[in-house]
């Protein structure tokens, strides 16, 4: 039986606009409800050097050069979106069941992406989202308590990080 009901998508781009930017870095973590990792995925889109160049640009990415280069570098070895796409609709397809719930911190910005760049496996995914960044305006606003999370702005790193932030925030509800 399928356990996975919880796809943390963390997307690495080249910027924040889906109808400018692309998706350089995809990294997936299927989890059952207790946060309990069942599989992960990772992989690099190959982007136009030319778009990279023009679109990772200014405050941002001064402020995260060392994330920056990273992606640029790894760059080379990555792969059409299309594929990329495949190949994360099976890993769905191998952890999931009906439901699939996609989570993560600002997951409404990913999905953006996915939308407009992966529509086949936006169709498999639940229109409910659990969205770690709620939790943290309520928590930093009304309870002024923060949690702090390394911000690498690596895919991988950014949902281990994600998901350590939400029992953070559930360890109040005991």
């Amino acid at each position: 039986m399928k356990k996975a009901k919880l796809l943390w998508i963390d997307l690495e781009m080249t910027g924040l606009d889906p109808n400018k930017d692309k998706i350089l870095e995809v990294a997936a973590i299927a989890t059952d409800m207790k946060f309990e990792e069942i599989a992960r995925f990772e992989a690099v889109v190959k982007v136009d050097e030319a778009l990279m160049k023009e679109r990772m640009v200014g405050k941002f990415w001064e402020e995260n050069s060392k994330s920056r280069d990273a992606l640029i570098s790894q760059n080379v070895s990555g792969r059409p979106v299309a594929e990329v796409e495949k190949e994360l609709i099976k890993f769905v397809e191998d952890n999931f069941g009906k439901e699939i719930y996609l989570a993560g911190n600002s997951i409404h910005q990913d999905r953006k992406f996915i939308e407009r760049e992966m529509p086949q496996l936006n169709q498999l995914l639940h229109y409910r989202m659990l969205d770690v960044s709620a939790w943290k305006i309520y928590f930093e606003n009304a309870l002024n308590k923060k949690f702090i999370k390394p911000e690498n702005h690596r895919a991988l790193d950014d949902i281990i990080g994600s998901i350590e932030e939400l029992k953070w925030y559930l360890t109040f509800l005991k």
